[in-house]
């Protein structure tokens, strides 16, 4: 099948979030499948510094390879996309947001026809490319060379959804037929993903769960009623984590490698891990690991409130992300409260994310809500039991046989999950019992891509 994914973000290229990841490890998933992909994708500055080989096209259009032999296409405009930041600085998102993603999306249809590349499939992701199917469906209806060309949504995180002022709507160049309930109109303003959503072929999401958890009015952010409508063509299928970087077998930023038949080993890394995070090197005491941002979606609300009490309770807990500043505040209190108990680290550092994950006995996820979740995946994979709130893709991959997770979202329950991990981390044969049968999932990109293989082939009918 021939497939074009059209996406803002694209590892190694560009990267804000975890589209980007999805965006350049899905394609390599399918092109090991056979199947026949392209990339189309902005032309940031961040592109053109990184120091790629890239090849002219024809004006306006760069080229580089990815994986095996798979094309990818750099739409440029530096008025729209040579600038710092991919959707905004430090202060706001860029005011021509919604000018710059429909050149995007406009210029990719263009683009397919000037390659002669007919996809059976475009696979399109997140509200920065949800324009592709309103052109698509508004503008080249009647045009041969999409005739039998199918739309694949895949929302990542729905609260992002790229909502425009009704006065901006001229600048899309469409008629005004399509600004009304059945299309692009939300409570007076543009909702692009909104309109991804109603033109698209076929809507999925990145977890099971969490496909069934937007259709509620708690986590549908106000378009429960129209992914209802959509209830028919809307799925779930959980990202893929990427084993050649997170296995701690082959890992080199850790202390020692290890894999199921040496854990011993991994208490190496504990040690480690306590001494880099100026801790008490106590083999007696578990350690809880989280890296994260700083945000009440990833549970900061619950865990604040409850992180006194927690300190408290005979164990060692690391915190490394950035995010908002009243958790930097929160979090920054606590730690010189209690500095046996607590190392913080408020900053992006990768090495001491994968020795987190390494030397941790549990890693603590408690999101709100979390549409897939990498960590959760990664902290399997390293024999380190994660404990997670009840919701999304962690729903979908931890249960009590190799996790712990509560279903009630308070910091009481939360509390409650620490209490019966440490309580059952004092059974070392419970415990090895339970981190060697989280050491054995699959989460591979491989799994996914056949997952995404089925999907493509059910909406084209091939």
């Amino acid at each position: 099948m021939k497939i074009a994914i059209c996406a803002s973000e694209v590892v190694p290229f560009a990267k804000t979030g975890g589209l980007a990841d999805v965006a350049g490890a899905l394609p390599l998933a399918l092109e090991k499948l056979k199947q026949e992909v392209i990339i189309i994708m902005p032309f940031y500055k961040k592109a053109a510094l990184s120091g790629i080989s890239l090849a002219r096209v024809m004006p306006g259009i760069q080229s580089t390879t990815l994986g095996e032999g798979i094309k990818v296409y750099f739409i440029q405009n530096d008025k729209y996309f040579n600038r710092e930041g991919l959707y905004g600085d430090q202060n706001s998102d860029y005011p021509d947001n919604l000018e710059r993603f429909s050149f995007f999306s406009r210029r990719a249809l263009e683009l397919l026809k000037e390659i002669k590349f007919k996809p059976d499939i475009i696979h399109i992701h997140d509200w920065q490319a949800s324009f592709i199917p309103v052109y698509l469906k508004a503008a080249y209806a009647s045009d041969a060379f999409y005739k039998n060309c199918k739309i694949l949504l895949t929302i990542h995180n729905l609260a992002y959804q790229g909502v425009f002022s009704r006065e901006d709507f001229p600048k899309l160049g469409l008629d005004w037929s399509i600004f009304n309930m059945e299309g692009l109109e939300f409570y007076g303003k543009i909702n692009t993903l909104k309109g991804g959503i109603l033109f698209s072929d076929c809507i999925n999401t990145v977890s099971s769960t969490y496909a069934s958890e937007i259709l509620s009015k708690e986590f549908g952010c106000g378009l429960e009623g129209v992914l209802a409508r959509k209830k028919g063509c809307l799925s779930g299928i959980l990202n893929g984590l990427d084993y050649s970087i997170w296995d701690p077998s082959t890992d080199k930023c850790i202390a020692r490698q290890y894999g199921s038949d040496n854990l011993g080993d991994k208490y190496i890394n504990k040690q480690e891990l306590q001494k880099v995070c100026g801790l008490a090197s106590d083999k007696k005491l578990p350690v809880f690991g989280m890296v994260t941002r700083l945000a009440e979606q990833k549970g900061l609300d619950i865990l604040t409130e409850a992180i006194g009490e927690i300190c408290k309770l005979g164990l060692e807990l690391i915190i490394l992300g950035t995010g908002d500043l009243k958790y930097h505040q929160l979090l920054e209190k606590q730690a010189k409260k209690f500095p046996k108990a607590f190392a913080l680290f408020l900053k992006f550092d990768n090495s001491l994310a994968h020795k987190i994950y390494a030397g941790s006995d549990i890693f603590l996820m408690p999101s709100r809500f979390e549409p897939c979740g990498l960590g959760q995946m990664i902290s399997l994979k390293y024999a380190t039991a994660p404990l997670v709130y009840k919701t999304g893709g962690l729903a979908d991959t931890v249960d009590n046989n190799n996790g712990f997770i509560f279903d009630k979202y308070t910091s009481v329950a939360l509390v409650d999950t620490v209490k019966k991990a440490i309580s059952l981390y004092g059974n070392k044969k419970q415990w090895l019992t339970k981190i060697k049968k989280g050491m054995k999932a699959n989460f591979s990109w491989q799994e996914s891509g056949k997952e995404y293989v089925k999907l493509y082939k059910e909406l084209s009918g091939k």
